[in-house]
């Protein structure tokens, strides 16, 4: 029974099968499988070799072949949350289709805000060499990152360091908090109320400066009585809704610093016996299609562009890889305005 076992057991074919089935010596089979240049071997030899491949169904050792080459042909991306984030999927899709666009492969690894995993997550890409790092957090917010970041090619996603000493990339949200009330102001509303976060992080400050430039840009004079700040959640989205429905003068508009926000927002406006759009207009922030698409009426919101930021973090990676000291570049990207029919 033991012989029986041992002898059902497949030989992975190996480089030395491959050169004797084409009749070449291993260093050709290795200089046509690398598609080294410069080696002058004839067409039809490649052909052979790769001929007694697809016979034999070899397959070179990935990580051999990267040490070789010294390149592995995978980009690591370390996040806090992302990959176990419904909403934020679109950072790893845009950041997958791009690598692949270029015959590279995405090693992602979720910490879960965890030192420790970082600190194995970095060890691990470390030994398999991965020809760069992109880090990335949930929400926008300054970071402060293990050493080992830096011995390698790193571009930060939603994130940024507060020297500014690493390339990033990161939404525009003064421009988003612009976008949201302009649109809003367009529409003939001046008394507008805002729903904010209370954490003071850049989403919170950046979409507060955005309103208030636009009301500026209006010669509307800024009322902090429209204002009201919650933690970002349906509830507090519907007190504070509640709230500003309950003014003396109330606003005919509402901008709400996330869809959730704006979920509770509807609740509220609804239970007042008033209507959306007619009534009260409503503008969320990040487009979360899951809500925001299926509400009545669907809302109007700004998208955060995760699959655009995904994308590029990865095509800036892969151009500046190889520069010496290339100037950290600070990107920051628009988030569009999704019209719908809550305006």
């Amino acid at each position: 029974m033991a012989a029986e076992h041992k002898s059902s057991k497949r030989k992975h074919p190996s480089m030395y099968d491959v050169a004797r089935v084409a009749g070449v010596s291993q260093t050709t089979v290795s200089f046509v499988v690398n598609n080294v240049p410069n080696t002058n071997i004839p067409q039809e030899t490649r052909d052979r070799v790769w001929a007694a491949v697809e016979e034999l169904g070899w397959r070179p050792n990935a990580l051999a072949r990267g040490l070789s080459l010294q390149r592995s042909n995978t980009i690591g991306f370390v996040s806090d949350q992302i990959a176990i984030d419904p909403h934020a999927g679109k950072i790893i899709q845009g950041a997958q289709d791009a690598a692949w666009a270029q015959n590279k492969m995405l090693l992602v690894i979720n910490t879960d805000s965890n030192s420790d995993i970082e600190r194995a997550a970095m060890e691990m890409m470390l030994e398999r060499q991965v020809e760069g790092l992109i880090y990335a957090t949930m929400y926008h917010r300054p970071v402060t990152l293990l050493g080992a970041f830096r011995q390698m090619p790193t571009v930060l996603l939603d994130c940024y360091v507060e020297d500014r000493s690493l390339p990033s990339i990161v939404p525009d949200e003064v421009q988003g908090g612009r976008s949201a009330t302009e649109l809003l102001l367009q529409n003939g509303h001046r008394r507008i109320g805002f729903i904010n976060h209370v954490e003071p992080i850049p989403a919170t400050l950046g979409r507060l400066k955005g309103y208030k430039d636009a009301l500026a840009s209006y010669g509307m004079p800024f009322d902090p009585n429209l204002v009201c700040s919650g933690k970002a959640v349906t509830e507090e989205g519907y007190r504070c809704a509640t709230r500003l429905m309950q003014l003396p003068q109330r606003p005919t508009a509402l901008f709400c610093f996330k869809d959730e926000m704006a979920l509770g927002a509807y609740d509220a406006v609804k239970e007042l016996g008033l209507r959306i759009p007619d009534d009260v207009a409503i503008v969320g922030f990040d487009n979360l299609e899951l809500i925001a698409a299926h509400m009545r009426p669907p809302l109007t919101t700004v998208e955060l562009p995760h699959y655009a930021m995904g994308q590029w973090a990865v095509e800036y990676l892969l151009k500046h890889a190889n520069d010496l000291n290339p100037e950290p570049l600070q990107h920051i990207i628009a988030c569009p305005l999704i019209k719908r029919a809550s305006v």
